[in-house]
Protein backbone atom coordinates (compact mmCIF):
# COMPACT_ATOMS: atom_id res chain seq x y z
CA UNK A 1 0.00 0.00 0.00
CA UNK A 2 1.47 3.43 -0.88
CA UNK A 3 2.58 5.52 2.05
CA UNK A 4 0.12 8.35 1.38
CA UNK A 5 -2.79 5.92 1.48
CA UNK A 6 -2.04 4.22 4.80
CA UNK A 7 -4.81 3.96 7.35
CA UNK A 8 -5.37 6.92 9.66
CA UNK A 9 -3.23 6.77 12.75
CA UNK A 10 -0.45 4.75 11.12
CA UNK A 11 1.85 7.75 10.84
CA UNK A 12 1.15 8.61 14.42
CA UNK A 13 2.30 5.14 15.52
CA UNK A 14 5.46 5.43 13.44
CA UNK A 15 6.23 8.85 14.85
CA UNK A 16 5.72 7.49 18.33
CA UNK A 17 8.31 4.75 17.70
CA UNK A 18 10.77 7.30 16.36
CA UNK A 19 10.21 9.51 19.38
CA UNK A 20 10.79 6.60 21.76
CA UNK A 21 14.00 5.72 19.93
CA UNK A 22 15.26 9.28 20.18
CA UNK A 23 14.37 9.36 23.86
CA UNK A 24 16.32 6.15 24.51
CA UNK A 25 19.33 7.47 22.63
CA UNK A 26 19.20 10.74 24.56
CA UNK A 27 18.95 8.90 27.89
CA UNK A 28 21.94 6.72 26.91
CA UNK A 29 24.05 9.74 26.03
CA UNK A 30 23.15 11.47 29.29
CA UNK A 31 23.98 8.34 31.28
CA UNK A 32 27.30 7.95 29.50
CA UNK A 33 28.14 11.57 30.16
CA UNK A 34 27.37 11.12 33.84
CA UNK A 35 29.48 7.97 34.05
CA UNK A 36 32.50 9.55 32.41
CA UNK A 37 32.00 12.75 34.36
CA UNK A 38 32.04 10.88 37.68
CA UNK A 39 35.31 9.18 36.77
CA UNK A 40 37.39 12.32 36.39
CA UNK A 41 40.99 11.69 37.55
CA UNK A 42 41.81 12.40 41.18
CA UNK A 43 44.63 14.94 41.75
CA UNK A 44 48.18 13.81 42.67
CA UNK A 45 49.00 13.09 46.30
CA UNK A 46 51.05 15.71 48.16
CA UNK A 47 54.78 15.20 48.81
CA UNK A 48 55.28 12.25 46.46
CA UNK A 49 58.25 10.00 47.24
CA UNK A 50 61.11 9.82 44.75
CA UNK A 51 64.21 7.71 44.14
CA UNK A 52 66.18 9.90 46.56
CA UNK A 53 63.45 10.44 49.15
CA UNK A 54 64.76 9.79 52.66
CA UNK A 55 63.56 6.35 53.70
CA UNK A 56 61.94 5.95 57.08
CA UNK A 57 62.93 2.75 58.79
CA UNK A 58 60.40 0.05 59.53
CA UNK A 59 60.38 -3.44 61.10
CA UNK A 60 62.15 -5.94 58.87
CA UNK A 61 64.75 -3.46 57.60
CA UNK A 62 68.37 -4.56 57.99
CA UNK A 63 70.82 -1.97 59.36
CA UNK A 64 74.59 -2.00 59.27
CA UNK A 65 76.44 -0.02 61.93
CA UNK A 66 80.12 0.80 61.44
CA UNK A 67 82.06 2.51 64.25
CA UNK A 68 84.95 4.84 63.40
CA UNK A 69 87.55 3.46 65.84
CA UNK A 70 85.78 0.53 67.46
CA UNK A 71 85.52 -2.06 64.70
CA UNK A 72 84.74 -4.77 67.24
CA UNK A 73 81.38 -3.02 67.74
CA UNK A 74 80.49 -3.17 64.03
CA UNK A 75 77.35 -5.18 63.42
CA UNK A 76 74.36 -5.83 61.20
CA UNK A 77 70.91 -6.04 62.74
CA UNK A 78 67.35 -6.56 61.59
CA UNK A 79 64.77 -4.25 63.09
CA UNK A 80 62.42 -6.31 65.24
CA UNK A 81 58.63 -6.24 65.08
CA UNK A 82 58.57 -3.86 68.03
CA UNK A 83 60.66 -1.40 66.00
CA UNK A 84 63.79 -1.77 68.15
CA UNK A 85 67.38 -3.01 67.92
CA UNK A 86 69.83 -3.83 70.73
CA UNK A 87 73.15 -1.95 70.80
CA UNK A 88 76.26 -2.15 73.00
CA UNK A 89 76.21 0.28 75.95
CA UNK A 90 72.84 1.71 74.88
CA UNK A 91 70.66 -1.37 75.16
CA UNK A 92 67.37 -1.32 73.23
CA UNK A 93 66.90 1.61 70.87
CA UNK A 94 63.70 2.40 68.98
CA UNK A 95 64.58 3.03 65.33
CA UNK A 96 61.36 2.36 63.39
CA UNK A 97 59.90 5.52 61.89
CA UNK A 98 63.27 7.28 61.95
CA UNK A 99 65.27 8.42 58.95
CA UNK A 100 68.71 6.86 58.59
CA UNK A 101 70.48 10.22 58.87
CA UNK A 102 68.54 11.15 62.02
CA UNK A 103 69.33 7.82 63.64
CA UNK A 104 73.01 8.20 62.81
CA UNK A 105 73.16 11.64 64.45
CA UNK A 106 71.37 10.37 67.54
CA UNK A 107 73.67 7.37 67.98
CA UNK A 108 76.77 9.54 67.55
CA UNK A 109 75.45 11.86 70.25
CA UNK A 110 74.57 9.05 72.65
CA UNK A 111 77.88 7.21 72.18
CA UNK A 112 79.82 10.35 73.02
CA UNK A 113 79.86 9.41 76.72
CA UNK A 114 81.13 5.88 76.03
CA UNK A 115 83.66 6.20 73.18
CA UNK A 116 86.58 8.52 72.48
CA UNK A 117 85.44 8.76 68.88
CA UNK A 118 81.66 8.30 68.86
CA UNK A 119 81.26 8.59 65.09
CA UNK A 120 79.06 5.77 63.76
CA UNK A 121 77.94 5.19 60.19
CA UNK A 122 74.44 3.76 59.73
CA UNK A 123 73.50 2.26 56.36
CA UNK A 124 70.34 0.53 55.21
CA UNK A 125 71.43 -2.87 53.92
CA UNK A 126 67.97 -4.18 53.08
CA UNK A 127 64.92 -1.91 53.06
CA UNK A 128 61.78 -3.87 52.33
CA UNK A 129 58.39 -2.32 51.68
CA UNK A 130 54.98 -3.91 51.25
CA UNK A 131 52.08 -2.77 49.09
CA UNK A 132 48.78 -4.36 48.15
CA UNK A 133 47.81 -4.64 44.48
CA UNK A 134 44.08 -5.29 44.09
CA UNK A 135 41.33 -5.05 41.52
CA UNK A 136 41.91 -6.26 37.97
CA UNK A 137 45.53 -7.41 38.29
CA UNK A 138 46.67 -10.76 36.96
CA UNK A 139 47.86 -11.85 40.40
CA UNK A 140 46.38 -9.46 43.01
CA UNK A 141 47.75 -9.61 46.52
CA UNK A 142 50.47 -8.36 48.85
CA UNK A 143 53.90 -7.62 47.36
CA UNK A 144 57.15 -7.09 49.27
CA UNK A 145 60.12 -5.46 47.55
CA UNK A 146 63.18 -3.29 48.07
CA UNK A 147 62.73 0.48 48.04
CA UNK A 148 62.57 2.53 45.90
CA UNK A 149 59.97 0.95 43.59
CA UNK A 150 57.50 2.56 41.19
CA UNK A 151 53.77 1.89 40.76
CA UNK A 152 54.53 0.46 37.32
CA UNK A 153 57.09 -1.97 38.75
CA UNK A 154 54.73 -3.06 41.52
CA UNK A 155 51.92 -3.78 39.05
CA UNK A 156 54.28 -5.69 36.74
CA UNK A 157 55.37 -7.76 39.75
CA UNK A 158 51.69 -8.65 40.19
CA UNK A 159 51.60 -9.97 36.62
CA UNK A 160 50.41 -6.73 35.08
CA UNK A 161 46.87 -5.58 34.34
CA UNK A 162 44.39 -8.35 33.50
CA UNK A 163 42.36 -8.47 30.29
CA UNK A 164 39.52 -6.62 32.02
CA UNK A 165 41.68 -4.02 33.78
CA UNK A 166 42.20 -0.39 32.83
CA UNK A 167 45.72 0.95 32.36
CA UNK A 168 44.46 4.52 32.45
CA UNK A 169 42.38 4.27 35.65
CA UNK A 170 44.63 3.06 38.47
CA UNK A 171 44.08 4.33 42.01
CA UNK A 172 46.99 4.76 44.42
CA UNK A 173 45.85 5.08 48.04
CA UNK A 174 48.18 6.22 50.83
CA UNK A 175 47.71 7.28 54.46
CA UNK A 176 49.00 10.83 54.94
CA UNK A 177 48.85 12.42 58.40
CA UNK A 178 46.27 9.84 59.45
CA UNK A 179 44.03 10.52 56.46
CA UNK A 180 43.54 8.09 53.58
CA UNK A 181 44.23 9.88 50.29
CA UNK A 182 43.87 8.60 46.71
CA UNK A 183 45.09 9.73 43.30
CA UNK A 184 44.45 8.44 39.78
CA UNK A 185 47.36 7.23 37.66
CA UNK A 186 47.44 6.61 33.91
CA UNK A 187 50.00 3.96 32.91
CA UNK A 188 49.00 3.75 29.26
CA UNK A 189 51.90 6.02 28.18
CA UNK A 190 54.31 3.67 29.97
CA UNK A 191 53.05 0.66 28.02
CA UNK A 192 53.39 2.61 24.78
CA UNK A 193 57.01 3.42 25.56
CA UNK A 194 56.53 7.15 26.06
CA UNK A 195 58.84 8.96 28.52
CA UNK A 196 57.03 9.70 31.80
CA UNK A 197 57.87 10.78 35.32
CA UNK A 198 57.85 7.64 37.50
CA UNK A 199 55.43 7.45 40.41
CA UNK A 200 57.03 5.83 43.46
CA UNK A 201 55.20 3.82 46.11
CA UNK A 202 55.64 3.85 49.86
CA UNK A 203 55.33 1.08 52.40
CA UNK A 204 51.63 0.41 53.11
CA UNK A 205 50.29 1.79 49.81
CA UNK A 206 47.29 0.19 48.12
CA UNK A 207 47.14 0.05 44.31
CA UNK A 208 43.70 -0.61 42.86
CA UNK A 209 43.31 -1.38 39.14
CA UNK A 210 39.84 -0.39 37.93
CA UNK A 211 37.78 -2.30 35.38
CA UNK A 212 38.07 -1.16 31.79
CA UNK A 213 34.89 0.40 30.37
CA UNK A 214 35.59 -1.00 26.91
Amino acid sequence: MPYDRQLPGTNIVCRSHKTNGCSCLFAFLVSAALVFGCQSPLPPLPNPPGPHTAVRLSPGDVLKLSFAEESDLDQTQKIRRDGKISLPYLGEVTVAGRRVSDLQHELTRRYDEYLDNPEVLVTLENGLATVIVSGFATYPGKITFDRPTTVYQAIMTAGGVSDYGSLSNIHLTRIIDGVQRTETINLRPNIRGKPTNPKYVQDGDVIYISRSLF
